[in-house]
Formats: structure tokens, sequence, C-alpha cells
């Protein structure tokens, strides 16, 4: 399978993948805004290493 796109956004993710909204959780365990882009996550998870 291949690495979703950075520009794609949260809702769009969980709507093409079949997952419910609020699937995807910032680290708080609030649910993450659906117009959030995966590649911000990702610089998220990289500052945190």
């Amino acid at each position: 399978m291949r690495k979703t796109r950075s520009d794609c956004t949260v809702g769009t993710f969980e709507k093409n993948h079949g997952l419910p909204p609020g699937t995807i959780r910032n680290e708080n365990g609030r649910k993450t805004r659906s117009d959030k882009t995966i590649g911000a996550i990702r610089k998220e998870n990289e500052k945190k290493r």
C-alpha cells in the first residue's frame, strides 16, 4: 500500500479508508480537526522524536 499524500486532510483520509469520524486523535485524546493535513500531523510527530 502506498504512503498517504501529505496534503490529504484528516476528514478525507477517514472517509477514504472507511473509518468513522473522529478516529484520528490528538495526543491529549481529543479529536483532530477534519481540515488538518496529514503532513502537519507528520511534522508534529517528528518534533516529538
